[in-house]
Order: structure tokens, then sequence, then C-alpha cells
């Protein structure tokens, strides 16, 4: 494939589809078998998750502009063919390995329903061994709640992951750091009692503050800058990603 460029990201930064687009309608089963090829991919690229999930939502009726931006995603495939995800020894630290997470979300970033996007990423040893970029099934009013909603998520992923790697060890069952980069979110983790400005969030995503309460997570700041998961939620500039891409052990392997 020409103009495969390794420097170039699967998605225009601020790369905003309509459903009902303007241009002419595709043929829907090439279409829905491209992305059903790199959702494959997804299992071991994290660096295209968010983008092939995000073109993942025109399958049912898709037109040439969805089409184009798939064709950009293969030409960055083709072009980080020999890239990969990069593991390494945990170093000289004893004990079982510790998970951490990283867990934000973008706000309103779907055009049509105005829904935003999470995205979760859990290392261990310098690793990632779990990521996931999922459009978020309710409207959030403000960015705190769309960053608490994605962090429950997270913490589900958190506590299921802690279990097994206690179960696989033979260990303790050990309480996931989990870094989120929205002070007000995580105040309101931490805060046992409702006030009124999360009475109208569905009681299953307050799940995550019983998990702080009984210590099963331990949630963090951490600046937007340091913030991994950035790569799952929204379309980046070059530089961001490429930085991000490094920041998650994404690496020319081969």
């Amino acid at each position: 494939m020409t103009g495969c460029n390794p420097c170039a990201t699967p998605m225009e930064e601020r790369l905003k589809l309509l459903k009902e687009g303007s241009s002419p309608a595709v043929n829907a089963t090439e279409y829905r078998s491209e992305i059903g090829s790199l959702r494959y991919l997804c299992n071991s690229r994290p660096d295209l998750a968010y983008a092939v999930g995000y073109l993942s939502r025109f399958m049912e009726a898709p037109r040439q502009e969805h089409l184009a931006a798939v064709k950009r995603v293969l030409r960055y495939v083709a072009g980080t063919l020999n890239w990969g995800v990069h593991y390494h020894p945990g170093g000289k630290k004893q004990g079982p390995p510790e998970p951490l997470g990283y867990s934000d979300s973008d706000l309103a970033g779907d055009v049509n329903d105005r829904k935003s996007t999470s995205g979760l990423i859990f290392f261990l040893s310098g690793g990632p061994v779990a990521w996931q970029s999922a459009k978020q099934r309710v409207v959030a009013l403000s960015s705190c709640e769309a960053e608490y909603i994605a962090a429950a998520g997270a913490a589900c992923e958190a506590v299921w992951l802690a279990r097994l790697l206690a179960e696989l060890t033979g260990g303790a069952v050990l309480a996931p750091k989990l870094k989120v980069d929205n002070k007000s979110a995580i105040a309101l983790m931490k805060n046992p009692g409702h006030h009124d400005r999360s009475k109208h969030i569905d009681v299953k995503f307050h799940f995550i503050q019983e998990c702080c309460d009984m210590k099963l997570i331990d949630v963090e700041f951490v600046g937007t800058v340091m913030q991994l998961s950035d790569i799952l939620t929204k379309a980046l500039g070059r530089v961001r990603f490429q930085e991000l891409r490094d920041g998650i052990g994404m690496k020319k392997i081969i």
C-alpha cells in the first residue's frame, strides 16, 4: 500500500463523523469486513483501539467519509507492521507484581448522540495487559460525571484483574492503583454520601465508591500530560499520539 507513514496517526485530530453523511453510501459488507479484521488487531494493538471503536459506530449505513477514515487506519497499520506491545521483566522488586491502571474520558465526543468515550488501560510489570475504549451508555452532564463513569468501569476491571492475579500467583489480593486526571471525580469517588450533583447518576456507577471505601482499589490523581489512557478516548495530534504510544509500551520490535 502506497503512502504508508509510520509517523502518522490512525485518525486525524478533531475528526468528527456523522452517521447521516452527505457523501454516497458504500458497500456495507466490505466496510464491516474491514472493521472486523481491524478489531482482531486491537487485541494486540492498543494504539488502534479508539480509532477502530469509533469507526465501528457507522457499520449500519457506512458512507464514503467513513470508508476514507478506515483507509487511513489501514495505511497506519501498513506503516507500523513491525510495531507491537513490549514487555520486560519487573526488575529487582520482590513479591507479586502490582497492577497499575489509568482511566480517562472525553466529554460528549460523539456528535450524533453527545455521549462520551471511556478509556482504560492496566499495566503489569510495565507492560499493558488490559485496555478498552468504549462509548458510554448514558449522556454525561459534566466532565466530572464522564470521568466518574469511566472510572467505575475501570474499577470493575481492576477488581477482576487483582483477583485473577492473586489466583494465579497464590498470593493475597492487592489493591491496584487507578490514576485519574479529574480531582472532582476523585472527590466524588471517595465521598460516601451522595450530594446534589450525583443524585442523577445511575446507582451502578457508584460501585466505585464501595471499592474505594473497602480499599479494593487505590485511586490517585495524575496530571493530564501523564494520563496514558488519553490515547483511548479521542483522536490526537501526531506528537501527542506518539508520546502516548511510547508511554503504553508500543515499540518497533523487528
